[in-house]
């Protein structure tokens, strides 16, 4: 991973997502198999009809250690693009993590594995391997446009995209933001009279 998309780390989604005014996020319904799960690298996007992961595995193939894999299932929930063996694989090869519009399958393998997939749950069936899709394209996944090489990050409350020719005034306005939320709990937490104080300055806006 490089030093830039480290920035990114320990940054919470919400503090990027309020840099770019919400604008970015996919659809809510993709979440983390676990809470705990966070990612951060750089898109490496895949486009798949709906249930064939040939490219799925050509993506696998192909990315670079630390990047992410952004997969365009069209939102299908009824065939997985994949389960914990192709996942395993995605893992060995050192991909950072998976998004997908769409579903996986083997869940408690997948989860044994404690490697971050953010997808919209699971499903039972398997997806074909016709060879149709494309790897390294402009895509569309949760309702957001995403270009290969965009910044992901994803954490408990979802998934942000942030576009390579923003990037660094995102990185810059969400550091900031999180140290002025870092300052307001640290000034109001616990205090009664400080949190009314709050409370009535908010209110008269």
């Amino acid at each position: 991973m490089d030093s830039f998309i480290k920035k990114f780390q320990n940054i919470p989604t919400t503090c990027i997502s309020d840099a770019m005014e919400g604008l970015n996020n996919l659809h809510p319904s993709i979440k983390p198999l676990k809470e705990e799960y966070k990612l951060a690298g750089r898109a490496f996007t895949v486009k798949i009809p709906i249930g064939d992961n040939l490219a799925v595995l050509k993506a696998i193939r192909h990315a670079q250690p630390g990047d992410i894999l952004v997969i365009d299932a069209k939102g299908d929930q009824y065939r997985a693009i994949a389960g914990d063996f192709v996942v395993g694989m995605a893992q060995t090869l050192g991909i950072a993590g998976l998004v997908v519009d769409g579903v996986i399958r083997d869940i408690v393998g997948i989860k044994e594995l404690n490697y971050p997939v953010f997808s919209k749950g699971t499903a039972v069936a398997a997806s074909g391997k016709a060879g149709v899709g494309e790897i390294n394209v402009p895509i569309s996944c949760g309702g957001v446009s995403i270009n290969p090489g965009d910044i992901i990050v994803g954490d408990a409350d979802g998934v942000v995209v942030i576009p390579q020719t923003i990037e660094q005034e995102v990185l810059t306005k969400s550091l900031e933001k999180l140290e002025k939320d870092q300052i307001r709990e640290a000034s109001i937490s616990g205090n009664r009279e400080a949190i009314l104080k709050h409370l009535d300055q908010l209110l008269r806006k």
